[in-house]
């Protein structure tokens, strides 16, 4: 969609951050044709989806020079067409189609950088993805652009017959060419478009920053009380036999919450908090600097303004009211969850002289909670899900509710020995939906986190039928000698988040590419997802996928029980959290060209998160990654929670293993991508408006 290049030209082509993995460089740099047939979704075997990526230093600048040459020809095709001549085809849907192909050349190169492992191949792909940003900018930000568009509406654009679909691009569009400042004057547009490409460039930087972070401490063994044997094997040593305790999220959270020793906790929260400190910082400030000033230039009243005035909740006001009427009840809970905790803290946990917690505490307090009053230890349960047949049994619940066909094959060149690969078809096996990539275990230069991919978005237009090629990244326990890999339950619940993703990019086949799959508004991508990260806490599903690794036994229906009951344990505190971060993005990029970020972080947190103390030493905002892809938006994964609970449990009295239930929610939501309103989807699939009630009750709030 023409809204892809003009407002989002920071590397948005991914729902939640980064990754990084390694890739195989032995091939030959493919030739050009093979490349357009690639970025065209044109592939004659398996192995061609590898090409996606680059392999060499010259492959990197073929690829360039290619994206450029294909799209300015492209462009002055569009352009030079006579006014009576227009078509929607090869005006608005020819447009289309040339974003689709520029955008997976350059999204290939972007993706590579932050997988390869060689310094000078990454070098290369993160000095093409700044060439091809400043590229787009000057080729898609471009008022013939937008000339031709409104010749189009002049002529047969009032009269041709278009299908909903068509008309709602063509109007979704026609508003993202004006909230871009398209109907500006020339001096002032040039300054808009000169303003997206600075911030475009710090965008790159900024995530670059967190993503190269390779912050670690190093420990004695002696120092890591509290920590399974198997845990600690599997860490690095230094050359005089210390160990190494990176900010990776598996390495964090082991430590945040079973080491005993305040002092390595304490140390590896506050390396935690200042990734990409002191560097990201100064971006940061010079990102909300130049956003203000594009929106003022915009005549909106803020960046905030502008970053939702395309979305659901339609304004910042309307968002901050959001927020703070859910914070508001779930700070209640929140406090009744701390007291709890203060009646029994463990041994060695203190609270400052003004009764709070220490940030690098909580984490320890709750899991230590868990294990005496519920005798839940997270590592035990974990032996109930041994990766291998966890997958299988998600994927049997995926391919029955959704009616698809998954079929693993061997494709060779792939990044990595670990990398599973997926062909996904209907139930009938006849049509094709494309390629997963499951890349789910950690190693060196690989982003830490979890995310999906989508490399190559879907579409169907006459007789061009595009697989889809999507990407989901883990970090989940590698196997040791004694045991197989075996995942923590929220490990699970997180690939079933982003599996969710993964389904929605390879079912929602549009006719036009700018709306294949996730391209939805942004406070509502999060929906499907987190619907379907709640099936992880059913009873049912959950007797389903477990499988002890030595017995084979389902998971017990008494630690079920008490695993349902402990999520409501802390939910105040964990959505009190959400608002905070949400407040902190809409505060940021309220009205103003320099901002204070640590004092606003102070303010929100004393007002919100007044329960942990705030430590001034820390600067999370350097490694809050969402400030650049998101923006203003971080809101939205709460706002679309409201409607993933409202979603859940009407699809849950449907029967979660339902296939007209499945086939219901593909036909409403999936399938649509962003062709329709979100609201008329929710509407549609419900029967109603949907409503905060599930939401509140999922909580334990009444």
């Amino acid at each position: 969609m023409i809204k892809f290049f003009i407002k989002n030209l920071v590397f948005l082509f991914f729902i939640s951050l980064y990754l990084g993995c390694s890739l195989n460089h032995s091939e030959k740099v493919i030739n050009m044709t093979d490349f357009e047939n690639i970025i065209s979704g044109k592939f004659e075997n398996l192995n061609d989806f590898v090409k996606l990526f680059p392999s060499t230093l010259e492959d990197i600048k073929n690829r360039i020079e290619y994206c450029k040459k294909f799209t300015t020809a492209g462009l002055k095709k569009i352009i030079n067409l006579e006014p009576e001549k227009r078509s929607f085809d090869n005006t608005v849907r020819a447009l289309d189609d040339l974003e689709f192909k520029f955008g997976v050349g350059s999204h290939s190169i972007e993706a590579f950088e932050l997988i390869c492992p060689d310094d000078e191949m990454r070098k290369a792909c993160h000095d093409a993805a700044l060439e091809l940003n400043k590229f787009a900018v000057e080729a898609f930000f471009n008022k013939d652009v937008y000339k031709a568009f409104k010749e189009y509406l002049d002529n047969k654009g009032k009269t041709e017959k278009l299908n909903s679909e068509e008309r709602y691009y063509l109007e979704e569009s026609l508003k993202d060419f004006k909230r871009s400042g398209f109907d500006l004057p020339d001096d002032k547009f040039l300054q808009a478009k000169n303003l997206k490409k600075e911030i475009s460039q710090l965008g790159l930087e900024f995530d670059k920053n967190i993503n190269t972070d390779n912050s670690f401490i190093e420990v004695e063994q002696k120092d890591l009380t509290g920590l399974e044997e198997d845990f600690i094997k599997n860490l690095k040593k230094t050359d005089d036999g210390k160990l190494i305790l990176r900010c990776d999220y598996p390495t964090y959270f082991g430590v945040m919450q079973n080491c005993s020793n305040e002092d390595v906790r304490k140390k590896l929260y506050l390396l935690f908090q200042n990734r990409a400190y002191p560097k990201n910082l100064e971006i940061l400030n010079s990102i909300i600097n130049k956003r203000d000033k594009l929106a003022k230039l915009l005549d909106f009243k803020s960046y905030s303004c502008l970053d939702l005035d395309s979305e659901m909740v339609k304004t910042s006001v309307r968002a901050k009211d959001f927020l703070k009427n859910l914070a508001s009840k779930t700070m209640i809970k929140m406090d009744k969850e701390f007291d709890m905790f203060l009646k029994d803290l463990p041994i060695g946990v203190n609270l400052d002289e003004k009764g709070r917690m220490k940030a690098w505490d909580y984490s320890f307090v709750k899991e230590s909670y868990k294990k005496k009053h519920f005798n839940i230890d997270e590592r035990k349960i974990a032996e109930y899900f041994p990766v291998d047949n966890t997958l299988n049994k998600i994927f049997k619940i995926y391919q029955d509710f959704l009616s698809l066909k998954f079929e693993q094959v061997k494709i060779d060149g792939l990044w990595h020995k670990d990398v599973k690969a997926i062909k996904v078809f209907d139930k009938d096996g006849k049509d094709f939906k494309g390629m997963l990539f499951l890349d789910l275990y950690p190693r060196k230069n690989k982003y830490s986190h979890a995310c999906m991919i989508d490399l190559l978005p879907t579409y169907k237009f006459k007789d061009k039928n595009v697989p889809a090629a999507i990407m989901v990244i883990g970090n989940f326990p590698k196997a040791t000698k004694d045991k197989p890999a075996l995942l923590k339950h929220n490990d699970v619940e997180t690939f079933f988040h982003e599996f969710g993703h993964a389904m929605h990019g390879l079912i929602g086949k549009t006719e036009l590419a700018g709306f294949s799959g996730t391209n939805v508004k942004r406070d509502f991508v999060e929906m499907p997802s987190q619907m379907f990260e709640e099936w992880l806490w059913d009873k049912d599903i959950l007797k389903m996928v477990t499988s002890h690794y030595k017995t084979g036994e389902n998971l017990p229906d008494d630690i079920i029980d008490k695993k349902i009951e402990l999520k409501k344990l802390t939910s105040g505190f964990f959505v009190t959290r959400q608002c905070w971060l949400s407040l902190l993005s809409l505060s940021f990029f309220d009205s103003g060209e320099n901002k204070d970020t640590n004092k606003i972080m102070k303010e929100l947190h004393e007002k919100y998160m007044y329960r942990l103390r705030f430590e001034p030493q820390s600067h999370f905002q350097a490694a809050f990654g969402h400030l650049v892809g998101y923006a203003a938006k971080y809101y939205g994964y709460m706002w679309s929670k409201v409607f993933a609970l409202d979603m859940f449990y009407s699809m849950k009295d449907l029967g979660l293993l339902n296939p007209l239930a499945g086939k219901k929610l593909i036909r409403t939501v999936l399938s649509k991508g962003g062709s329709v309103d979100p609201d008329i989807m929710l509407k549609e699939f419900l029967g109603r408006e949907p409503n905060q009630e599930a939401f509140l009750k999922d909580l334990g709030i009444a």
